[in-house]
Formats: structure tokens, sequence, C-alpha cells
């Protein structure tokens, strides 16, 4: 039997071969709810990837939904609409404040915004995407013009530089990330498709603990390294599901 000593202590190769398949199964889970269990609880600040109807982790939100967690805040770049997305977890009041860049596309958001029955924190798009990006790659803070002299810098610190005023902007740790990608291996290494990549790869490094729903899982070294958007040292859990790709708004030529 074959002894290797590779940064552990004397181990035949078929122990670390055991050892190997075994955490990359250990990340796999078989449906939404066992994905989230453990990890939700009242008052977390979510992170949830998606632009609209595009690339959301439908099922990870369902399950979010009917986990019964409350006073959740949700960061994500919109609240999906009423019947769909984070439109859910509004219908069922478990959301207390939204981050988000645009929600004009849920009435229900509206209504409970307007009857200060919802908090909600707007972020210009682009300062939302480097704010997640950066409390991935643990950068407290960073500085942008975007928003200057309105409403967002408010209460914040303003800095100049070569003459211009920037504004102070946090970035953003959550305390559970949920994402879609189109692919992951078993170790954890995502694809997003296409337009879907949109915030999900910036949810995802931003989160203390990040659950990717995929379309298809394959095993190890089926990926070129070159093809990953997301390596797997920042997910968690997969699971794989199958996603209704609802669209958002459907427009149609006359027959």
């Amino acid at each position: 039997m074959a002894i290797v000593a590779l940064g552990e202590a004397w181990m035949t190769t078929e122990l670390r071969d055991f050892r190997y398949h075994a955490t990359m199964a250990n990340k796999i889970y078989n449906n939404a709810a066992e994905a989230l269990e453990g990890i939700v609880t009242d008052g977390m600040l979510v992170g949830v990837g998606g632009f609209g109807l595009c690339g959301i982790p439908e099922q990870l939100i369902i399950a979010l939904r009917d986990s019964g967690a409350s006073n959740l805040t949700c960061v994500s770049n919109n609240a999906g609409v009423d019947d769909w997305g984070l439109g859910l977890l509004l219908q069922t009041r478990q959301i207390k404040k939204m981050l988000s860049s645009y929600v004009g596309e849920n009435a229900e958001f509206e209504r409970q915004f307007m009857a200060d029955e919802l908090e909600i924190e707007f972020c210009p798009q682009g300062t939302l995407a480097e704010r997640l990006r950066a409390g991935g790659a643990g950068i407290p803070g960073f500085y942008t013009k975007t928003g200057v002299g309105t409403v967002v810098a408010e209460n914040k610190e303003l800095k100049e530089f070569d003459g211009e005023t920037f504004v102070l902007e946090r970035g953003i740790v959550t305390d559970v990330a949920l994402v879609k990608a189109w692919k992951a291996d078993e170790s954890g290494n995502l694809i997003f498709r296409k337009t879907a990549r949109n915030f999900n790869p910036m949810v995802a490094t931003s989160g203390k603990v990040t659950v990717a729903e995929v379309e298809e899982i394959v095993p190890v070294g089926t990926f070129d390294p070159d093809e990953i958007h997301t390596p797997s040292i920042y997910v968690d859990r997969i699971v794989l599901t199958t996603s209704e790709k609802r669209i958002e708004q459907r427009t149609v030529t006359p027959s």
C-alpha cells in the first residue's frame, strides 16, 4: 500500500482519495430546504443574486420563505415581482429591510414602502455591485463619485481626491449568500450562463456561507479552469434544481 506525506501525516493514497471525494460530496445537498438547514436565522443579512428574474436562486428563495425566518435584511439588485423571487418573501412579511438598486416591478414592495412597513436603502447599481465585491475581497470600504451631492451621500463620509469630492461606501459581507449558477462541479466551482451571470459572482463572494442552486453538477476536472466564474473556495453548499425561468416582461410582435 503506497504511503505519501504531502502536508498531512503519513497517509495512504487510498485514504487521501477517500477524504477528497468525501469533502466534495459534503457540499452537495438533496434539495433546497436541506441546503439551508442550520444556516438560516431570524434577523440575518442575506445576499441574493440575479437581475430582475434572470439568474435568481428561485428554489432557494422558496426554501427561505418556507423556513419561516423573519426580520430579514435582503441585499439584492431588485425585489423580484409580486409572485416570484423576493416578492414571495415580501408577501409573507419576512423582509424588514431591502438594500437594492431598482424595485419598480413590485407593487407589494411599493405598498409596504409607502405605508412605512418596510425599510429601504437605495444604492446605485454599480456601487451595490462594488460593495458586494469589496466585502468578498476583504475591503471594508471605498470612495466613489457616484451619489455625491444626492441623498445617497447623506450621513456618509466625504473626502477630496485631486480636487474632487468622493463618498465613502462600505463593503457588504452577508451572513448567507444565495446564488443561481448554470453548472457546478462537485467541489463547488461555478459557471453562470450568459446574462444570468449579472450579480451572482459578487453575491457569491460576499457570503460568510454561500449556497448555489445549479442546473447541472459535473465531476471535478470537467471544467477548463479559464471557464470558471466563481472558484469553489467561495461556495459552501450546492443543490441541483429545475428552473422555471419565468419572463419578467414578455414582449411579442403581432402575428
